[in-house]
């Protein structure tokens, strides 16, 4: 193995400890919370790291195979914190809040 190979292989370990690191950490935030934001932000972060973890495998196997699995997961990840976040922006309104207050049909109050 030549010395290019070598700085190669030790530089995919370290980021595949480092994304395991990470993932440890992730845990603990999904676990502990804590509120709802901190665990849908965790949850975004869990995406990422899936897709860091498959794109080390990727570059691991020097096979392309996984590059539309990882762009498929990045709409997926993204789509559902945008999802999270709308549905946590809509129910912590704070009831003062002239857009926090509903009518009866589901429209908001006008001031």
């Amino acid at each position: 193995m030549s010395a290019p190979e070598t700085v190669d292989r030790v530089l995919l370990v370290a980021a595949v400890v480092v994304t395991v690191i990470a993932g440890a950490a992730l845990l603990t935030r999904i676990w502990r919370g804590p509120s709802m934001l901190d665990r849908a932000i965790a949850l975004d972060v869990c995406a990422a790291l899936i897709i860091a973890g498959l794109g080390a495998k990727s570059a691991f196997a020097r096979d392309p195979f996984y590059f539309p699995i990882m762009l498929v997961l990045a709409f997926l990840g993204f789509t559902g914190s945008v999802g999270i976040a709308r549905f946590i922006a809509v129910r912590d309104r704070p009831p003062g809040h002239p857009h926090g207050e509903r009518t009866r049909h589901g429209g908001e109050e006008k001031p």
